[in-house]
């Protein structure tokens, strides 16, 4: 199982014994989360009650692993559930591209830890799995999420109309992008800034 370290947060792939960890977190942060989260689909078991569903999710988040196509991870903060983040539809060929989406634990927020959680899995992206581009697409009005955005400098690649489906409503995303060679310039920095 790849797990990776910042300086205080640490990436692991969710197990089925995180199941009472991620559920509480969840249930606790449902009004926090959902606003910013595709809907579930009618029929579908919820994953945040029914364990047996996140066992299936945790399974899925494996097979992507062994197929190179996502790479799922738990934010852990001093051995604690914090949040996710993840490196999802990722794309070889010309492209050697994938998408990130995070998520924190309000009572987290606002101490870091997501940033430097987005530093480690683009180091891991680009040194790693030598990926050529990251993408992280934001709600305009998720300001929290876009902080992470300004803090880490990441460049804004301007607004996608009706990106993607959240809470029931077509939303437009403001679209992040960092490339290999962006990294190579600014990576050491934001290491040195976030990591060691």
């Amino acid at each position: 199982m790849t797990t990776l370290f910042g300086r205080r947060v640490l990436l692991r792939p969710l197990v089925v014994s995180d199941f009472p960890a991620w559920r509480e977190v969840r249930r606790r942060n449902e009004e926090w989360l959902t606003k910013w989260e595709p809907t579930r689909l009618p029929g579908s078991p919820d994953v945040v009650e029914d364990r047996e569903a996140f066992s299936v999710r945790c399974s899925a988040r494996q097979r992507e692993r062994q197929l190179g196509a996502g790479y799922g991870f738990g934010v852990f903060v001093d051995g604690e559930l914090a949040g996710e983040i993840n490196l999802s539809s990722v794309q070889r060929g010309p492209f050697q591209s994938g998408y990130v989406g995070y998520w924190i634990d309000e009572a987290k927020a606002g101490h870091g830890y997501t940033p430097e959680a987005v530093v480690v899995l683009a180091r891991h992206s680009f040194e790693e799995l030598r990926l050529h581009r990251i993408q992280i697409a934001i709600i305009p009005r998720n300001h929290a999420s876009r902080r992470v955005m300004e803090k880490l400098a990441i460049r804004d690649e301007g607004v996608a109309l009706r990106y993607l489906e959240i809470n029931g409503t077509w939303e437009d995303h403001v679209r992040y992008a960092i490339t290999a060679e962006e990294w190579a310039e600014r990576g050491p920095e934001l290491c040195a800034a976030w990591l060691d």
